[in-house]
């Protein structure tokens, strides 16, 4: 039997689309919407999808919806949850920040229809520039900072925990690691936080062995993107954007690192920036402080400063 409330998935792409199917198969939802630009794409989808269920045991429903030039979103309206993957992903040799003055159209515009038909709507959001977008999407949404998030913490940590794992030579499961900051060249990988089955990093590797894994973890997306040529990374995306869904549908208080409104942890006020907050029904509960050494407190307030200036200029485009 299918579960209750509504999920939007904004943007039919590779990942939007694998999003979709993630939360179907949940079988946690009533009710998941695809939607695209490109006509009957998403509706195509959907159907697929659909087709899926008597196979995985899911009865989740997914509708598909062509949306363009603001029409189309009745269909997500009284959406719980609405994640935005709406934008032009990167191509090799473009930075995040390449994407900047394309995907702020796109993403104010989408914001805007989803403001309007899910005013209480959690918002989720993915597009790169991915600090910028989400600062973009609280400012044109109004809505309150605690119901727009984005995704960025869950999917580099997941990213450097795989490295780690694979350069130790132990399952995934015995490692922990964290990444703060920005989605980006300032990201913020937290050494202190990182443990091997129990045993900090620093006993495990080398520092110079730790500053190489870190460093290829902040180009993660940039290598998939060299690799794959056309398009950008979409499984773990997807994984890390599905599982903060489920989060705010039933309402774990688990925490995660993500994007969120900081407003005087660490020292830090009036920024979105990637830190770890506990994800309830209303989406952001709190920000979660640990404690950090002074190189990484400051290499986090200095990731702050430098999205601070980046936000306040894409909140005119």
């Amino acid at each position: 039997m299918a579960g209750k409330g509504k999920v939007t998935v904004v943007g039919c792409g590779f990942y939007g689309s694998t999003t979709a199917q993630r939360l179907a198969e949940y079988d946690i939802f009533g009710e998941v919407v695809l939607t695209d630009i490109i006509e009957d794409k998403p509706e195509g989808l959907a159907l697929d999808m659909n087709q899926a269920g008597p196979i995985e045991g899911f009865d989740t429903r997914i509708t598909g919806v062509t949306t363009k030039n603001g029409t189309g979103y009745e269909a997500t309206a009284g959406s719980d949850i609405v994640i935005i993957t709406a934008g032009v992903p990167r191509k090799p040799g473009m930075s995040r920040m390449d994407l900047l003055d394309t995907n702020a159209k796109i993403v104010r515009l989408v914001t805007e229809s989803v403001a309007e038909y899910s005013p209480e709507a959690v918002i989720i959001v993915v597009s790169n520039p991915l600090d910028e977008m989400t600062a973009l999407t609280a400012k044109v949404s109004g809505f309150p900072s605690n119901r727009v998030i984005g995704q960025a913490g869950m999917l580099d940590t997941a990213r450097f925990t795989y490295f780690v794992a694979r350069e130790v030579g132990v399952p995934y499961s015995a490692v922990r690691t964290l990444t703060l900051g920005s989605h980006g060249e300032t990201m913020v990988p937290v050494p202190s936080a990182c443990t091997v089955e129990g045993k900090p990093l620093t006993e495990v590797l080398s520092g110079e062995k730790i500053d190489e894994l870190v460093e290829r973890t902040r180009g993660g997306g940039a290598e998939v993107v060299s690799l794959l040529k056309t398009g950008s990374a979409y499984y773990a995306p997807s994984a890390a954007a599905a599982r903060m869904a489920r989060a705010v549908a039933e309402d774990t208080g688990a925490t995660m690192p993500v994007c969120a409104w900081v407003d005087g942890e660490y020292g830090i006020s009036g920024v979105y920036l990637g830190v770890e907050a506990e994800i309830g029904a209303g989406g952001v509960r709190r920000v979660v402080e640990r404690e950090m050494s002074e190189a990484e407190l400051t290499s986090l307030r200095e990731a702050a400063e430098t999205v601070r200036l980046k936000q306040a200029d894409v909140a005119n485009l």
